[in-house]
Formats: C-alpha cells, sequence, structure tokens
C-alpha cells in the first residue's frame, strides 16, 4: 500500500512538472494567442516608488471603456450577467396616444363699465408652423363723461405676417386706426358764459402699412453682411380739410471686419400735408439722409464714429451736415457700462403725431422741422443679474423749431402750433431720464422711468403744456397661477398755458390783446386692476382708472375722465 501511494504521488508530480512546461511552450508560440489564464514573468516584483515628476497632475478622464469578458457563475442557478461593450439597447416601451396642448396667444375679449364703456377686442393668429406666422387683430373702445359732449371712440383692425426664410426674414402689418371725439373744452367768459355752444365733432382716419426685410444671423460667420430694407406708408386725415400722407424708405447695411464694423443707414420720406394755412394749401415736406459710421469693437468697449447728412427737400430746402459718435464702456464686464455721445439731426414734422399728442389741434395750421443742431448725452446702464435692470441719462441739446401748443386767441377750446428758436437765438434743453426695473421675486415686479425737461426758450414766455417733471410706475403681483394684480401710476408736473379775457356781449369779444399766463396744476392718476383665470381658457377682469376722481387737465379746458371702472372676460383659444 505504502509502495502505491509512492508511486502515484510520483507520477503527480511528473504530470505536474510537464504541465508547466507545456504551458511555458505555448507561451513562445507566436501564432497562439494569450488567454486569460496566461501569465507573462518579466521579473520578480519588485515594489518601486515612482518619480514625483513622472506623476500626472489632473486625472485621465478620458471616457475609455475596457473589454469585458463574458462571466459565467455555475453556482448561482438562473442568473447570468452579460456585458460585451457595456450597456445593453433598452427597449423604449410605446406610451399611450395623448394630444398635446396648444398654447397659443389668441383671445377675445369683451367688457362694459360706467361712463357708457364698452370694449371689445379680438387677436387670432396662426402659429403652427416653425418659419410663417400671420394673424389678425380688431379692437374697440368708446367711452362718455360726465361733461357735456365729452365723447371717445376708438377702433383699431389689421392683419399682419411673418415668413423666416434660410437668409431673411419677411414681416408686415397692414391695418386701419380710427379715433373720434369733440371739442368739448369749456372755456367762459367773465360772465361764465360758455365760448363753445357748437362742440364740433372730431375723427382722425388712419391707413397705414409697414413691411420689412431682415437678414438672419449667422452663428457660423461673424463677419457676414448684415442688411435690412423697410417700407412705411400711411394716408391720414381728420374730419375737416387736414389731412397727410407719406412714403418712406429706409435701409441698413453693416459689414464686420475683424475688431471694427463699417456700414451705412439710408432713408428717404416723402411727405405731404393738406389743409395748411389760410388758403387750406398743401406743404410738400420730405427728408433724405445718410449716416455712414465706422464702429471698433473690444472686450469692453464700443466706438463710433460717422455723421448724418441730411437733405430737406420739396416747398423749402435746406442741407445739413451733423457729426456723430458714441462711445460705450464697460465698468463692470455684463453689469455696468458708461456710454457717451454727440450728434444732430432733422425731426419731421408730423401732422399725425401732432394730434396723436392733442387732437384738438385746430384747422389752418402752418408747419416746420425741428433742428437738433446739437444733442450732447451720457449716462450709465447695467443691470444686477435678470431680477435688476437700470439706466440713466443726462442731454443738451440746441434746437432749432421746436413746436408748442397755445390756445386760439379767437377760439379757445382749439389749439395752434406755435414754434421757438430759429438759426440766431436757438432754445437751449437740458434733460434728464431715468429707468429701473426690479424683480423682486417670481411674486413681485416693478418698473419705473423718470423725466425731467427743462427748456430755455428763445422768444416764448413759457413752453407751453410742457411739464417738467414727468414720472411713471408700473408693479405687478402673480399672487398664483390663476390670480395677478397690476397698478400703473403716472405723475405729470406743473406747466403754464395762455388766455384772454373774454366778454360775448362785447365786440370783439376777445377784450384783452393780451394773453395771460395761467398754471395747469400737477396731477397724479392712479389705475390698477386684476385678472383671474378660472380655467385654462376663461378668465374674468376688472380694471380701475383714476382711482382718485380727479378730473386734471392736460391741456386747458379740457378736463380728463373722472374714475372709471371696466370689468369682462376674456377667452383664450
Amino acid at each position: 500500500m505504502k509502495l502505491h501511494k509512492t508511486v502515484f504521488k510520483s507520477y503527480a508530480i511528473v504530470a505536474l512538472l510537464m504541465g508547466v512546461g507545456q504551458i511555458a511552450f505555448s507561451q513562445e508560440d507566436p501564432n497562439k494567442p494569450i488567454t486569460i489564464d496566461s501569465f507573462d514573468v518579466v521579473r520578480d516584483y519588485r515594489p518601486i516608488l515612482a518619480d514625483a515628476v513622472k506623476i500626472r497632475r489632473s486625472p485621465d478622464m478620458t471616457n475609455k471603456r475596457a473589454y469585458m469578458p463574458k462571466l459565467s457563475y455555475s453556482n448561482i442557478p438562473d442568473k447570468k450577467l452579460d456585458i460585451n461593450t457595456g450597456l445593453k439597447q433598452l427597449n423604449v416601451q410605446e406610451l399611450p396616444f395623448t394630444k398635446v396642448q396648444d398654447i397659443t396667444s389668441n383671445y377675445v375679449k369683451l367688457g362694459i363699465g360706467n361712463l357708457g364703456t364698452i370694449l371689445g377686442e379680438a387677436y387670432i393668429a396662426n402659429e403652427q408652423y416653425e418659419n410663417i406666422r400671420f394673424g389678425a387683430f380688431v379692437k374697440h373702445l368708446n367711452q362718455k363723461g360726465a361733461l357735456d359732449e365729452q365723447k371717445f371712440s376708438r377702433q383699431e383692425v389689421g392683419v399682419f405676417g411673418r415668413r423666416v426664410m434660410d437668409n431673411f426674414t419677411v414681416d408686415g402689418v397692414l391695418g386701419f386706426n380710427r379715433f373720434a371725439t369733440r371739442f368739448y373744452g369749456i372755456p367762459v367768459d367773465r360772465n361764465a358764459e360758455t365760448l363753445n355752444p357748437a362742440k364740433e365733432a372730431q375723427a382722425f382716419k388712419d391707413i397705414y402699412f409697414s413691411g420689412e426685410l431682415t437678414s438672419n444671423y449667422d452663428p457660423n460667420n461673424d463677419e457676414a453682411v448684415a442688411y435690412s430694407a423697410k417700407v412705411d406708408a400711411y394716408t391720414y386725415s381728420d374730419k375737416f380739410d387736414a389731412g397727410e400722407n407719406s412714403f418712406a424708405l429706409s435701409a441698413y447695411l453693416n459689414k464686420r471686419i475683424r475688431t471694427f464694423n463699417i456700414g451705412a443707414n439710408v432713408a428717404v420720406d416723402f411727405n405731404t400735408i393738406k389743409g395748411v394755412g389760410p388758403d387750406l394749401g398743401t406743404f410738400k415736406n420730405s427728408v433724405a439722409t445718410f449716416n455712414p459710421y465706422i464702429r471698433f469693437k473690444g472686450d469692453y468697449y464700443n466706438l463710433t464714429l460717422g455723421g448724418n447728412i441730411i437733405s430737406e427737400f420739396g416747398d423749402e430746402s435746406r442741407f445739413n451736415i451733423f457729426p456723430s459718435a458714441k462711445l460705450d464702456f464697460a465698468l463692470v464686464p455684463d453689469y455696468m457700462k458708461i456710454f457717451a455721445g454727440i450728434d444732430g439731426g432733422v425731426k419731421k414734422v408730423s401732422y399725425k403725431e401732432l394730434t396723436q399728442l392733442n387732437p384738438y389741434l385746430g384747422p389752418n395750421q402752418l408747419f416746420q422741422n425741428q433742428i437738433e443742431r446739437m444733442n450732447i448725452y451720457g449716462g450709465i446702464e447695467g443691470n444686477a443679474g435678470a431680477t435688476f435692470g437700470y439706466k440713466a441719462k443726462v442731454m443738451y441739446k440746441t434746437l432749432e423749431g421746436v413746436p408748442f401748443f397755445i390756445n386760439n386767441d379767437e377760439a379757445p377750446f382749439r389749439f395752434d402750433l406755435v414754434y421757438d428758436g430759429n438759426e440766431n437765438d436757438k432754445v437751449k434743453f437740458f434733460g434728464i431720464e431715468g429707468e429701473i426695473n426690479v424683480r423682486l421675486s417670481d411674486v413681485v415686479n416693478l418698473g419705473g422711468r423718470l423725466n425731467i425737461d427743462s427748456y430755455t426758450t428763445a422768444t416764448l414766455d413759457e413752453p407751453w403744456f410742457t411739464p417738467s417733471l414727468r414720472l411713471a410706475a408700473n408693479a405687478r403681483f402673480n399672487i398664483s397661477e390663476k390670480l395677478y394684480i397690476t397698478a400703473e401710476g403716472l405723475f405729470h408736473g406743473a406747466s403754464s398755458g395762455a388766455t384772454y379775457e373774454y366778454d360775448k356781449t362785447a365786440s370783439p369779444v376777445k377784450l384783452d390783446g393780451t394773453y395771460h399766463i395761467v398754471s395747469i396744476p400737477a396731477f397724479f392718476d392712479l389705475s390698477g386692476g386684476a385678472e383671474y383665470k378660472a380655467t385654462s381658457n376663461l378668465g374674468v377682469f376688472i380694471k380701475a382708472n383714476n382711482i382718485f376722481n380727479k378730473e386734471y387737465e392736460r391741456y386747458l379746458y379740457y378736463p380728463k375722465l373722472g374714475f372709471n371702472i371696466i370689468g369682462g372676460v376674456n377667452f383664450s383659444f
């Protein structure tokens, strides 16, 4: 028995040595692949500390996955880990069909209120296409005050569209506006007798078109040429013989070359005003502008140098060249920058713009353009993230042909245009503008704007009906996803007007040929509103205007509407 055990052990040792030899021989065969159970012993293992300079300063974060073989665990039945090249592809389960909610801006709004207020609005747009958008809108609002014939009515209707192409975008709008009121002003003579018994009706009609072609920004080519071309046209008329026709073409071209830009703005405005002067003639007043510039752009600054070459032609001709320069410098990049500049220009007189400021302008007016001989400005603007933005600006101008409103001496319920400043004696203007927007939280948003205007007139006693201080503020409170509240405040400082003394029983009615300066008191107008979204499509709203019920005057003899409130529903779809 002992002999058999000794022989068995001897055979086992010999077999083991032969197996090791076979393995060693297989390692020397270059045609036989190395398997995971092969070992190549080069030298005995000796722990060596690597030189410090050979240690990488940062880890290699390359996302490479090493080859991992199939492993079989026979001692765990029915369990198998199968990893070849990473995670296996997931089988996505098909979800049941769900309709995506259409989020559009289409809505219809209806409301009524005191003072005979009726409101109706509708806005419809097709926004289903990524590169096409078109639609239409219509609005109506009418109100009637407590004074005799104190009526207002406004209608708007229009269509619009936009088409985004590969290299440019085309958009335009065609519309019609109408505003109707009456000369309800109540000037009286020294015996408290009205000087305006007729209270004539007035209505303004405006048909307008605006279209623009603008190049799209190419993110792959910062030096691509940027361009745009625009057409603006309107025909505007009142209830009498006055009106205005305007057709304007403008274009913009800019080319960036490394650190600077070169370009130009070009515009020509063909304008005609009818019903001018005692003979109700026509005033042809066209303006052509050419503004070449070069802009240097750095990491923290923008410097623009150029000029404004302006030609006035028509019934009157004038040619002017003004310098144009502007500098922006970032004091704190992305948060605060200062800016300054100097330029000049011509502001075309417009019957449409004047009557939108004061719809009680009388007939037979004379018109002239306003010239800014020099405009020096500077300021600071910036933000503190997305919750706080601000801007402050200081200006000094020398002006010619500045228009002001003044009551007509024969019919004080109408207004005339008077102009101040000429080539030898200019109007001096100093102004301060400030703007701020604050987002205190997701609930509260505040905004405000301040204007301080100081005129040093050349020939007039006062800058008529021009307040030295204007302040506007607004607030929005998002109480919940369904309820929000808004508030707006408007403050106008005191201004000055001119009046005469009248007596209807005398001849002439105007007793004194010299006007008297009267003060138009300052006023504060506060309004507020709320809207509640009852469902995803239906909401109710309410808005109150002139909450303090102050029938203040913007222009002499024309008090505004007192407290009025309007409420209604809006439906979005």
